[in-house]
């Protein structure tokens, strides 16, 4: 299919997708912790109280996420959308009213749960859901959200701090939600969609494994499921603890703090290639096959950070952890589709994605620990990165076992 075409036929459906994941940045850990020393500051916490609170406020929001998700099963994208983006905006007017640190645990987990987690959560299980023959290439486009606001946010926000308190870059993100994305949405998704140019007509025809939709408890059962969450939370605790931890990696490094965040332009530039590319991939071959595959950049990035210690080592790592979050979002998301089914694809795609948000909370402050145990970041790197190249042949090895691929696939 041209790819032009495919863009202007489906304009708005990806471009709900594309809204949603970019809303989503609201409650990501790079956008809330650009303003961490002044939240520090006015409440008096240190660095590890607040990093104690950040943790327990996600991990709160990955557990109501698990009985929260599946209401994507029941709620039509487009209201569950706008509802969880007006949710989003008076999370964000809360964090611009902390005046204490349970107030701030309360903005957090609002944050994080409403933005990391259900609009992320709604994003890929709508797109997984509304296409079938081209669904890895939309989920890819429906991914680009991500990068436009890792790279965009940061500078407008470090703008608006040189012109008005920390505050009221709350209040105007807040305004930018609810006044500027919720009304675009709700324009843009006026109809859901039912996939075309496939045998699959229709979403409850889009099976799984056995040829059936599977249930949440079937899942839970099942053997496959258990052995790849795992194995799916290791990207984002590898990339949140290179994220989280980016000042004391410059430092141990002999770094500016400028020369290792010359690589996120490239960390967002690799995202969207290899969620292109991955899309593609996944479409022709499906998602089973092409996972394997996906953690393999983060595992050579993740390694040269350990070894290495010129600043280009800066451009490798983060180029790395964004090429493994591209390839995630185009594959991690259709592989549930495939797998289990559309029918209860909602609910199902909650217990991985919480478990994603655990990891992402997890990553910090294991890393941290072992740093204060004395067991550098740089060694663990090392282990990091070795694990995501061993997880190529694993993966491929368990879907094989759980009859996920054929026998000689």
């Amino acid at each position: 299919m041209n790819a032009l075409r495919f863009l202007r036929g489906n304009i708005r459906w990806l471009g709900a997708g594309t809204l949603l994941a970019f809303a989503s940045s609201f409650g990501q850990t790079f956008f809330i912790s650009l303003m961490g020393g002044q939240y520090r500051a006015e409440l008096g916490l240190s660095h590890g109280a607040f990093g104690g609170l950040y943790m327990a406020a996600t991990l709160l929001s990955a557990l109501t996420l698990v009985h929260a998700g599946g209401i994507a099963d029941r709620m039509s994208a487009r209201r569950l959308g706008a509802l969880v983006m007006a949710g989003l905006a008076g999370a964000c007017l809360l964090m611009s009213q902390v005046g204490n640190a349970a107030m701030l645990f309360v903005a957090i987990y609002l944050l994080r749960f409403l933005g990391q987690g259900m609009l992320t959560h709604l994003e890929v299980t709508a797109i997984a859901r509304w296409y079938a023959a081209t669904r890895g290439r939309a989920l890819a486009v429906a991914s680009w959200g991500h990068p436009v606001g890792e790279g965009a946010l940061p500078a407008i926000v470090a703008l608006l701090l040189t012109l008005m308190a920390w505050r009221e870059v709350w209040m105007v993100m807040a305004g930018v939600l609810a006044l500027v994305l919720v009304p675009v949405y709700l324009l843009i998704l006026r109809e859901e969609r039912r996939p075309q140019g496939s045998a699959e007509s229709a979403p409850e025809r889009m099976t799984g494994l056995r040829g059936r939709h599977w249930t949440r408890a079937e899942v839970l059962r099942h053997p496959l499921f258990w052995w790849l969450v795992p194995v799916l939370m290791g990207s984002p605790l590898i990339g949140t603890a290179v994220l989280f931890h980016q000042a004391h990696i410059a430092e141990i490094k002999g770094w500016t703090l400028a020369q290792l965040t010359a690589g996120f332009p490239l960390y967002a530039a690799l995202s969207v290639v290899a969620s292109l590319a991955f899309g593609v991939l996944v479409d022709r071959f499906t998602a089973r096959r092409i996972l394997p595959l996906y953690m393999m950049p983060l595992g050579i990035g993740i390694v040269t950070l350990g070894l290495f210690d010129g600043p280009w080592v800066a451009f490798a790592a983060l180029g790395g952890v964004g090429m493994t979050a591209g390839a995630g979002m185009a594959t991690v998301g259709a592989m549930w589709a495939e797998l289990y089914g559309t029918r209860h694809l909602g609910s199902i795609r909650a217990l991985s994605v919480a478990a994603m948000v655990f990891s992402s909370a997890l990553g910090p402050g294991l890393t941290g620990i072992l740093i204060d145990l004395g067991i550098g970041f740089e060694a663990q790197c090392v282990w990091m990165g070795t694990y995501c190249l061993a997880m190529t042949p694993a993966i491929h090895w368990l879907m094989r076992r759980e009859g996920a691929l054929p026998a000689r696939a």
